[in-house]
């Protein structure tokens, strides 16, 4: 089959490897949307810790944002998956450990992350081999660009939860990439009044197509009592930022990843009784993003650029992309 390999930083390109197979207690995935991440960006650059820290190393195959049709199963396996459309956790657990059996596998020490991880074969590639644990069915009503949004949606709903969005709450959300405006939109879902910080202005203008109260620069924002705070950025000085700007008693929450330490003073976050949640993974979330997905209460499609094919994913990893303000590309692996 057909899949994108990474070999070296910055060096990457589509090659023929051999079709997974689904080995006991494993289903093989026909893949027909994937979504490019900053993850696979920075697996691409050579910049992921990962890389660093001995939990990867090339030659890789990322992908981790997914939806497919069930073509093939392993033993042990029911037979009724066959056929079906669905999404799967990218955290795949030692099934052993305290941790796995508390439902706790997302921070599993001996964790694989697909496309990411420890060396399990990523989904920008037109077959997936995936234990058939990590599946969720997709309805009817969750299309196919919406099913590869489940996995960041996941991400973004749990920061949501997290900043205990609701009405009657001002939820600041700093970073209008896909985390942040889907976490935008969940928070709007539940009624919360919803603000967004970009660095640039031309950033802003899909947020406030969402429907956001307020879309601001830096210097713009104004100076209002918000209940939380959700970082969504790859910048080292915005944990700082958000423990100043949240009301005493308040939530940070930090989703996002930089590339350097983030220095917060845990005195204020004692002195002013903050609150401050760490975000790693969907898995808790996922059954719910799908279900919100299903339903309509919260659309993902507004926020996917354009859908490419697989010889097009190095050049969007470099950097060449849709212009416009829609933060996700998707990838066909068939076209």
């Amino acid at each position: 089959m057909r899949a994108f390999v990474v070999s070296a930083p910055g060096v990457a390109g589509v090659a023929e490897v051999p079709d997974p197979v689904a080995g006991p207690g494993q289903v093989v995935v026909d893949v027909e949307r994937v979504g490019v991440c900053g993850t696979d960006v920075e697996l691409f650059t050579g910049e992921m810790a990962y890389l660093h820290q001995g939990h990867a190393s090339y030659p890789l195959r990322p992908g981790h944002e997914w939806c497919g049709v069930v073509s093939a199963a392993g033993d042990g396996v029911d037979p009724g998956w066959l056929g079906r459309r669905v999404t799967g956790d990218t955290m795949l657990g030692c099934g052993r450990c305290h941790r796995c059996r508390s439902g706790r596998q997302h921070v599993c020490a001996d964790r694989y992350e697909i496309g990411v991880r420890g060396g399990w074969p990523g989904a920008l590639a037109e077959q997936l081999a995936v234990p058939v644990t990590s599946l969720h069915a997709l309805p009817a009503t969750v299309s196919r660009t919406a099913g590869a949004m489940v996995e960041p949606g996941g991400n973004a709903l749990r920061a949501v939860e997290a900043a205990v969005a609701a009405p009657g709450r001002r939820i600041l959300i700093w970073g209008p990439g896909t985390i942040g405006l889907l976490a935008a939109r969940f928070a709007l879902a539940r009624g919360a009044e919803v603000h967004v910080v970009g660095q640039r202005g031309q950033d802003l203008g899909l947020a406030r197509e969402l429907g956001v109260t307020g879309a601001w620069t830096p210097p713009t924002l104004p100076a209002l009592p918000y209940d939380a705070v959700v970082d969504a950025t790859n910048a080292a000085e915005v944990p700082a930022v958000a423990l100043d700007l949240v009301e005493p008693g308040g939530r940070v929450v930090y989703i996002g990843l930089a590339g350097s330490p983030s220095l917060v003073d845990t005195r204020e976050l004692a002195l002013r009784d903050v609150t401050a949640v760490g975000i790693l993974g969907a898995s808790p979330a996922l059954r719910a993003t799908i279900e919100l997905y299903a339903s309509g209460g919260v659309d993902p499609e507004p926020l996917v650029a354009a859908t490419v094919g697989l010889d097009e994913v190095a050049g969007v990893l470099a950097g060449r992309r849709p212009a416009g303000p829609r933060p996700k590309v998707h990838v066909d692996p068939r076209i």
